[in-house]
């Protein structure tokens, strides 16, 4: 397994958040699909705190969304966020936060969340035309898995790439992905 950081930044290329040392556990042309269980988060104002739960995280060059799957006792919660396309350079995996995020919860309620922030930063950030509309029907690619239970959404995918990252884990695994 690989470890690396996950770095997201805004529209204007401001640094947003950054989460320390995951662990990449599957890696294609693509898909990364990451592992993060109580790892250090570095917020852009310098503010810091650790994730709570262990997450398996899908990042995609097709879509503009990546899917934190939190594994919690009562289920697992989805927090999506609407973002550009992940890269992977020598710093880590880095994406644009476009500030529009869905919420999935264990009993299937959805949220649509900060559409405020989003809408602030259409105007504030100057975002083109042309994203706007790949966020908006990125939006409804995303709601369409959602209701489809489209991997990650139907939670056995969640558990199997969380046991095999246990299985790894215990193992002692360096092996790269």
């Amino acid at each position: 397994m690989e470890k690396l950081d996950i770095i997201s930044f805004k529209h204007d290329g401001e640094l947003h958040r950054v989460w320390k040392n995951v662990y990449k556990i599957f890696g294609s042309e693509d898909l990364v699909i990451i592992v993060n269980d109580k790892v250090e988060v570095i917020d852009g104002d310098g503010h810091k705190w650790k994730t709570k739960e262990p997450a398996i995280c899908y990042f995609f060059r097709q879509h503009w969304f990546n899917i934190i799957c939190m594994i919690r006792d009562d289920g697992i919660y989805y927090y999506c966020n609407l973002s550009s396309p992940f890269i992977i350079d020598q710093e880590g995996l880095k994406y644009i936060d476009y500030d529009l995020d869905v919420k999935l919860y264990p009993d299937g309620e959805v949220l649509i969340l900060d559409r405020d922030e989003y809408d602030y930063n259409i105007k504030d950030m100057h975002y083109p035309e042309e994203i706007i509309q790949i966020i908006k029907s990125n939006l409804s690619i995303l709601l369409e898995f959602i209701k489809e239970k489209k991997e990650p959404f139907d939670n056995e995918s969640v558990y199997r790439w969380y046991r095999f990252f246990l299985e790894k884990a215990k193992n002692g695994a360096e092996r790269k992905y």
